[in-house]
């Protein structure tokens, strides 16, 4: 059957992968709300194209902290991602390189950060747990920089592991054949078994849940890395992010898989788009299926937007192939909703392109005569 759209690679990654592994990648916290949220929130934003407008050349290229990048569709962290497929993170950095986008690497990969540095050249950027023993976060840290790696992405929304009932019911545990290659030197690289998920006991042990704004200064003085607060929801976190010293902020839930009932992160980003005043770019990840879905983010004023179970999905079903396709797919749709817009570059994509169910003041249902 030929693939046709993002979305379907999820039932084909479905047949192929284990139990245990589809619902780790798959599932969400709790009632599981906002994982089915992130997507449908996209549906209540409509656009308003505009006609006769030239779109014989469209240009998506755009600049993500001064780094040029084909498209504004870059990859999020995933962890583990040799579960998937045999070549996890290698396929992914190729696949993100030869689209001309940006990867960014997951602490808790399956692959090191020497190891993806070593798949050749490309724009990586890499996700950051705070660890309680912070000679473990700076040696990383210095690592992802000697490896080439551009920013970090600095996760704050994991003080602990959401309760994910999937994760608990299948006893989930990374694999004993692999790593957590990061940390394979520190004895922090292999999760035990556990009564229930095998990460939130690993979380519990090793991520520290003291984590505040005094720990995104202390970053910067360990590294010259531009950092990217990631798990961003409100106004107010933006501001206090900004005033910390960040470059940039990733509006995100973490893919649904930490507080359930928080907002679809495409509603909650122009409040975080409106706080930051144009001081640093916002980014925003999840839901993320069409390239409609990019519009809709650029026109609400994310800078760009990442993706992270497509990614797996795809790799689960074809590896480094399924991925590169993934990218094309979303690249095509968006250029196309660009033209359908009268859209010729990332510039020209305003808030006037679409209308949100809750721009207009429902209209009351007219008097009976």
């Amino acid at each position: 059957m030929e693939i046709t759209n993002v979305s379907e690679y999820q039932a084909i990654a479905k047949q192929k992968l284990p139990k245990m592994v589809y619902d780790y990648y798959a599932s969400g916290a709790e009632d599981q709300w906002t994982l089915e949220e992130n997507r449908n929130a996209f549906s209540r934003i409509l656009f308003r194209p505009r006609i006769l407008i030239d779109v014989s050349k469209i240009d998506m290229t755009t600049t993500v902290l001064g780094f040029k990048i084909s498209m504004p569709i870059m990859i999020a962290p995933t962890a583990m991602q040799k579960m998937a497929h045999p070549e996890g993170e290698y396929a992914t950095a190729r696949a993100a390189s030869a689209a001309g986008t940006i990867m960014t690497l997951s602490s808790w990969a399956t692959s090191s950060v020497e190891e993806v540095a070593s798949t050749g050249p490309g724009i990586r950027f890499f996700q950051l747990y705070v660890y309680k023993d912070r000679h473990v976060v700076a040696q990383l840290v210095r690592r992802a920089e000697r490896a080439g790696f551009k920013a970090i992405a600095l996760t704050v929304d994991t003080p602990r592991l959401g309760r994910r009932e999937a994760d608990i019911k299948n006893r989930f545990t990374l694999p004993p054949f692999l790593t957590l290659k990061n940390f394979e030197g520190l004895d922090l690289g292999k999760m035990d078994k556990a009564d229930d998920s095998g990460l939130a006991s690993y979380v519990a042990g090793q991520i520290d849940r003291s984590l505040s704004w005094k720990d995104v200064q202390w970053l910067q003085t360990i590294t010259k890395l531009p950092i990217l607060v990631k798990g961003v929801l409100t106004a107010e976190d933006a501001r206090l992010s900004i005033q910390a010293g960040a470059a940039g902020i990733i509006v995100s839930n973490h893919g649904a898989r930490q507080l359930d009932y928080v907002p679809a992160t495409i509603m909650a980003l122009e409040e975080v788009v409106k706080a930051a005043q144009g001081r640093v770019p916002v980014f925003v990840d999840g839901g993320v299926r069409r390239g409609t879905d990019v519009f809709k983010a650029l026109a609400l004023g994310a800078s760009g937007i990442f993706i992270g179970r497509p990614v797996v999905f795809s790799l689960a079903a074809e590896g480094e192939t399924g991925v590169r396709k993934v990218l094309q797919m979303l690249r095509d749709e968006f250029e196309l909703t660009m033209a359908l817009s009268g859209c010729r570059s990332l510039k020209e994509i305003t808030r006037d392109h679409i209308f949100t169910d809750w721009d207009l003041p429902h209209p009351r249902p007219l008097p009976r005569l």
